[in-house]
């Protein structure tokens, strides 16, 4: 007997109190087997949406097409989804139309994989696994429902998602399966970005991405998702820094940043993506920035929020820092200003990653000196950012005269360079001077 939250465990007395039948399905039952944490529990039942939503107090119809209703309780909420076999998919993602059973079996035969066509009843503690499920799990083995190919035409994201389970449950997909990926995916193609790029920070979550990024690349996916990465492969890097080429490099440097992260393991994916274009023999000239760029069209691509494409943007830019004990107190206080003081700590974590994918031993030693000198100059309180000076704009427009706008900025910053350089500078007066002298030698 498994432990089921109690609100789980009252949806489905509820519907079997009424003659129904109720049984947890999918992931949930997978992760109970496999004794990992379950996040989400779906239920499945012959009820109607109808008589599902009649049953309880509080229920939103967020899937009812395709029979899915949520009912929310005080413990959580949690989807109920009517017994449905699924019609033609026309559009490779959702189906055309769905018809409601009473046969759970049925229900199961449509789903993705073996491993989530399980279905639990915990008033009986019995298991359903028509499709073997459970023995699929014990060989850590991604297995599609009946075939593969009909499984992938009916939902080319299911594609991805076998790649994704690979990583996140280190299972090994099963041969047919991994035939079918190649055969379909032109329906893959059909995926929406915003659903590839879901999938993509799900794998990023796992334990290991790179299982899923190497089934991308030996499927083809790679090529339609990351084009950018999938030309890394091969790409031979100077071995005396470097165990790998440039595509097994990102992966295995993805893998090292923490899974918490998953801008960081972004970064850390993408930080050489531009090697390829910029390599002259054994150098990389200008990776970093160009690497920035090409970042931000992917992700661009694939239809990532403006904050987390700046963020993944300057972690690739800034990756190749080279900090020395002889930097200058200045210098670490435009290294600060550069990176940003919140994205410093990240910043550490992808060098980390960068260098335990290199194969090489980890020398940290450099990363907790610039760390003791940045703390350094913050408990200072320098200025280390425009809103640090002693004037604003305001005070610029009103000192020279001038309207909001770019005029202001520059000044702005010039007076940052300065302080940077000298915090003695910063205060009203001698700013207020430079100001001057700025503007009137222009």
């Amino acid at each position: 007997m498994f432990a089921l939250p109690k609100g789980v465990l009252y949806i489905i007395g509820s519907l079997q109190d009424r003659g129904f039948q109720a049984h947890v399905v999918g992931g949930a039952v997978r992760d109970l087997l496999m004794g990992m944490p379950v996040y989400d529990w779906d239920i499945t039942t012959d009820a109607s949406p109808d008589q599902v939503s009649a049953l309880f107090d509080r229920v939103v119809p967020t899937g009812i097409k395709y029979g899915t209703v949520t009912v929310m309780l005080d413990d959580g909420d949690y989807e109920v989804t009517t017994f449905r076999r699924d019609e033609k998919y026309s559009d490779g993602r959702h189906p055309d139309k769905v018809s409601f059973t009473k046969d759970l079996n049925e229900d199961l035969s449509r789903r993705d994989f073996t491993v989530n066509a399980i279905a639990y009843d915990p008033a009986t503690d019995i298991l359903s696994d028509p499709f073997h499920g459970g023995k699929d799990i014990r060989k850590k083995t991604i297995r599609a429902v009946g075939d593969p190919v009909e499984r992938f035409k009916e939902d080319g994201l299911r594609t991805l998602r076998a790649c994704r389970f690979a990583s996140k449950l280190e299972f090994r997909i099963e041969t047919k399966t991994l035939a079918a990926i190649k055969k379909t995916l032109a329906v893959f193609k059909k995926v929406a970005s915003e659903r590839v790029r879901d999938e993509l920070l799900k794998m990023l979550s796992s334990p290991k991405p790179s299982v899923g990024f190497e089934y991308m690349r030996r499927t083809g996916l790679l090529k339609i998702v990351l084009p950018e990465l999938d030309r890394c492969s091969g790409v031979k890097q100077p071995k005396q820094f470097h165990a790998h080429d440039v595509y097994y490099h990102a992966i295995y440097a993805c893998d090292a940043a923490p899974k918490e992260l998953p801008m960081v393991r972004l970064a850390a994916l993408l930080h050489d993506i531009s090697k390829p274009e910029c390599k002259k023999g054994d150098t990389f000239y200008d990776h970093d920035n160009k690497g920035a760029e090409t970042a931000e069209k992917i992700m661009k691509r694939l239809k990532f929020g403006g904050s987390d494409i700046n963020e993944v943007k300057n972690l690739v830019k800034n990756h190749m820092f080279n900090y020395s004990a002889e930097w200058s107190d200045s210098a670490v206080r435009r290294f600060i200003k550069r990176v940003g003081l919140e994205n410093i700590e990240d910043l550490f974590m992808l060098r980390i990653a960068d260098m335990k994918a290199m194969g090489r031993e980890i020398d940290s030693g450099y990363i907790k000196d610039l760390k003791s000198r940045i703390k350094k100059a913050v408990d200072e309180e320098n200025a280390l950012d425009i809103s640090d000076l002693k004037v604003n704009g305001s005070d610029i427009m009103k000192l020279l005269k001038l309207k909001q706008g770019p005029a202001v900025g520059k000044v702005l910053a010039f007076l940052l360079d300065n302080v940077l350089e000298d915090p003695s500078l910063n205060s009203r007066e001698k700013l207020t001077g430079l100001a001057k002298k700025y503007h009137n030698r222009k």
